[in-house]
């Protein structure tokens, strides 16, 4: 089942800004968001390594350098 909820502009544009790659929908997104709201509850902290990493990942996901969810599933035979 699907909703559909009011945003306002602004929240909408800030929302876009955290899209890893084009066609991510908002509820993909909005789901990662919490996941990582949950673990920065529970691990506050995060290394300097560990930041640098995650750029590094989201810079390779806006170059495009990532597997689909198709292709990692053709990847590992599920």
């Amino acid at each position: 089942m699907e909703t559909t909820i009011r945003i306002n502009p602004e929240t909408k544009f800030k929302l876009d800004e955290f899209r890893q790659y084009k066609s991510e929908s908002y509820d993909e997104l909005l789901r990662k968001l919490i996941y990582i709201v949950k673990m920065v509850e529970k691990e506050p902290k995060l290394s300097q390594k560990t930041i640098r990493e995650i750029k590094e990942a989201r810079e390779r996901i806006k170059k495009g350098e990532f597997y689909s969810e198709e292709d990692a599933k053709r990847i590992l035979g599920l």
